[in-house]
């Protein structure tokens, strides 16, 4: 979790003083949810999350996805080769990425 804090915090070029006062907490809060001592409460992972558009999940370590993609943000023909995506093995989930990866050249 505090590479998380610290990655978004930096991409965004933010001091930790600047992400201190927009979720109202010390700078010494911010050193210690980066350092690992202590953990953002609920109400400051939710404001971290719209602040650096990422999902809490995400900025705890908990998931790899950054933003899940909403299903229904998806056009059909996206949302058909999601849903197929997922039904195959980890395998053959290597094989699609590959031959997509291809076709992009």
């Amino acid at each position: 979790m505090q590479n998380r804090i610290r990655e978004l915090r930096e991409e965004k070029k933010m001091t930790q003083i600047r992400l201190s006062i927009e979720l109202e907490v010390a700078q010494e809060t911010i050193s210690a949810y980066e350092n690992g001592r202590h953990y953002p409460s609920v109400a400051s992972l939710l404001k971290m999350a719209i602040l650096f558009n990422s999902s809490m999940d995400y900025i705890m370590g908990v998931s790899e996805i950054r933003l899940p993609v909403k299903e229904d943000a998806l056009s059909q023909k996206e949302a058909t080769a999601l849903s197929l995506f997922r039904d195959l093995s980890e395998n053959q989930k290597e094989k699609v990425l590959g031959f997509m990866q291809g076709m992009l050249g």
